[in-house]
């Protein structure tokens, strides 16, 4: 025969909900408190020109891009620059001649961001003769400080050549 082992009575088991409510207010505190609000979708910093009437004349400055050409031969050498057109003698005149006509573009209106270059390199130049055409059209130096000048700079698609 089997032993019997006394039945227990049933008791209801209490759950104390104390520590679960603090828990709970704990936790959505941390969340208010850690909650990022963001701008609203869809709102974009978009600065439209002012409106004028029709009785004020057109004050527009549109400025040409400054156009550079670099030229070479079939080794990738440089063997030409030119600056809209007219020949350029190397990177230090290129310099003078976008120094001078930011110069006079900043001083009829335009901000530093309106003017762009645009370079127009042969399909076999050389990577380099790249890169010192943007040192060159970029900035320069005067009494110590660095005085930037073309920000916007675009290339023309190259063509490869047969």
């Amino acid at each position: 025969m089997r032993p019997t082992l006394p039945r227990r009575r049933l008791e209801k088991v209490a759950v104390n909900m104390t520590p679960m409510i603090d828990v709970v207010f704990q936790l959505m505190i941390f969340f208010m408190l850690t909650f990022n609000i963001i701008a609203p979708e869809g709102d974009f910093d978009v600065r439209m020109p002012l409106g004028k009437s029709s009785k004020e004349p057109l004050d527009e400055l549109q400025l040409p891009p400054i156009q550079v050409r670099l030229a070479s031969g079939d080794d990738g050498v440089l063997s030409g620059i030119s600056m809209n057109g007219e020949p350029v003698a190397d990177f230090l005149d290129l310099r003078q001649r976008v120094a001078r006509f930011f110069d006079v573009a900043i001083e009829s209106g335009a901000s530093p961001g309106d003017v762009e270059l645009e370079i127009d390199c042969d399909y076999e130049l050389d990577y380099i003769n790249i890169i010192d055409t943007i040192t060159a059209v970029s900035g320069r130096i005067e009494d110590g400080q660095l005085i930037e000048m073309i920000k916007k700079i675009s290339f023309v698609p190259l063509k490869q050549t047969p």
